[in-house]
């Protein structure tokens, strides 16, 4: 699909979107050709712990992928803003993808997608529960500014509150609307998978870790720019 633009801020929006999910495709990509080369290999080694960083990261960000899926699916019926469509498309492709190489992942070693007495983040250590390389490998760790909300799951994540409100905006309230619940959104995934990147032992896993990070901090930027052309104040920090 060819997509004009009306000034060169928007073309430059584009551009920078394009660049952003390419980024995050091409770590996924290369995480995915890692793992199917070594797929024999890592099915008859030793596969990570119920309680790993490896199967805590895949199955929390699963989860958080899921919700900015579900938001970017959202705004994309409630504005006709090409640009911010064409951001949620992209984010949504590239998230839902993303999700499904973790839960292969956790299919291939022969692991539940959901742990009951798991609570969210334990395997960074943010949590009293059962990740205890975590607890001594990422206590105190920088989440980025990204906190866990009273009524959110994970840090980042909007509460059933912020999505009602997302559903029932239209035009630009819901565009700035969406634009601030995904940096927030953003800010808690890099902190995550910047946790996995140091603490996972899976290099596939950690590769795409690391292109998740770089993907969504240029997205983090490009959402600023994005609030600023609608004159709209930036996310909060924290």
């Amino acid at each position: 699909m060819i997509r004009t633009a009306g000034s060169r801020g928007t073309a430059r929006t584009y551009w920078a979107a394009g660049s952003a999910v390419g980024l995050a495709l091409l770590f996924a990509v290369g995480a995915t050709v890692a793992t199917a080369g070594g797929a024999d290999s890592a099915a008859s080694s030793r596969a990570p712990g119920l309680y790993s960083a490896d199967a805590g990261f895949a199955r929390d960000m699963a989860v958080h992928h899921q919700q900015a899926v579900e938001m970017s699916f959202i705004v994309r019926d409630r504005t006709k803003d090409e640009p911010v469509r064409g951001l949620a498309y992209d984010i949504a492709n590239t998230q839902a993808n993303q999700r499904g190489m973790l839960l292969g992942w956790l299919d291939l070693w022969g692991l539940p997608k959901v742990v009951a007495d798991e609570p969210p983040m334990s395997w960074m250590g943010t949590g009293g529960g059962h990740g205890t390389a975590g607890m001594e490998g990422m206590a105190g760790h920088d989440m980025g500014g990204a906190v866990t909300k009273p009524g959110a799951l994970m840090p980042g994540m909007a509460t059933k509150e912020e999505l009602d409100r997302l559903g029932s905006a239209e035009g630009r309230d819901a565009e700035v609307l969406y634009l601030r619940l995904m940096t927030e959104h953003h800010k808690g995934g890099v902190a995550m998978a910047q946790g996995c990147a140091t603490l996972c032992g899976t290099p596939a896993e950690r590769a795409l870790a690391q292109g998740m990070v770089a993907a969504q901090q240029s997205e983090i930027a490009l959402m600023a720019d994005m609030l600023k052309q609608r004159g709209a104040e930036p996310a909060p920090s924290g």
